[in-house]
């Protein structure tokens, strides 16, 4: 099996005139996975990156917790087995943004003319970031069920129940990711990225069953809640964090997450190497 690499024509500057060969797939898997660690060594580098992972998951549970709580549910704690899966898929899918909004820059930086200069993996300086922003991912859903805990949150699915919702959520945002990715590599500039990639992610976010029972939506914001992916998401975060319970939802959210990322990873793929 091979991999589709770019080999740029002989000239000072990239051109978009490109030759086509192929590396072993393990090579390619080996170049995705130092293009990861060069993502988390930036990340590291410059920790206000890690901004939204940290500070937006403590400020969404306090504030939404304490809001609502007595309204929904009589009460905060009542509240928190509903609330917490809820924001864990919220800031996981707000937290994807950044995929979109960083390859721009790279893009605009000539990053990306670099790595065209390579013999590398087409789909490398994709997938690279996007194996490193797992750890975005997983660190959100942390945070989240820790503030959570601290409120007075016990999931009743206990430690396997909650590994295994942070494993589902860091599976959403993968998968979401390429979405915002596909966005930054097809919108012009990074204002238009982030304006385009709001629009996408207020819908996915807040038109579903995170903050709210769904019978209590109007009708037709009912049919649009049931639909949204991210929904099924929250519905099983909830049957696994707060009963470990293998249901239908799992089945339904791991369907959806695949069926966004078989749509959006060629979308992405594609417009990158149309950029290059």
């Amino acid at each position: 099996m091979t991999a589709a690499i770019t080999v740029p024509t002989t000239s000072s500057r990239p051109t978009a005139r490109t030759v086509q060969t192929s590396v072993p797939v393990r090579d390619a898997l080996r170049q995705i996975t130092t293009l990861a660690w060069r993502a988390l060594v930036k990340m590291r580098r410059n920790p206000e990156q890690l901004v939204d992972v940290t500070f937006m998951p403590v400020l969404f549970t306090v504030m939404f917790g304490l809001m609502f709580g007595g309204a929904i549910s009589g009460s905060t704690a009542h509240y928190l087995p509903i609330l917490i899966p809820g924001i864990i898929a919220m800031t996981t899918v707000t937290s994807c943004l950044a995929a979109g909004v960083q390859i721009r820059e790279d893009m605009d930086k000539g990053v990306f003319d670099r790595f065209r200069s390579l013999p590398i993996a087409r789909i490398a300086p994709l997938a690279g970031p996007m194996m490193a922003d797992l750890a975005r991912y997983a660190i959100a859903s942390s945070v989240t069920i820790t503030v959570g805990v601290i409120m007075g949150y016990r999931p009743g699915g206990g430690v396997l129940g909650v590994a295994a919702g942070i494993v589902l959520a860091v599976i959403l945002g993968w998968s979401l990711a390429w979405i915002f990715l596909w966005i930054g590599t097809s919108a012009r500039s990074v204002g238009a990225v982030q304006g385009m990639s709001m629009m996408v992610m207020f819908p996915l976010a807040f038109l579903s069953n995170a903050f709210v029972p769904v019978d209590t939506l109007p009708g037709w914001l009912q049919a649009v809640t049931r639909v949204n992916p991210v929904s099924h998401v929250i519905s099983a975060l909830r049957d696994l964090m707060n009963n470990r319970a293998l249901t239908a939802q799992v089945g339904w959210a791991l369907l959806g997450c695949v069926a966004v990322a078989a749509i959006f990873i060629p979308l992405a793929v594609r417009s990158y190497s149309r950029r290059i």
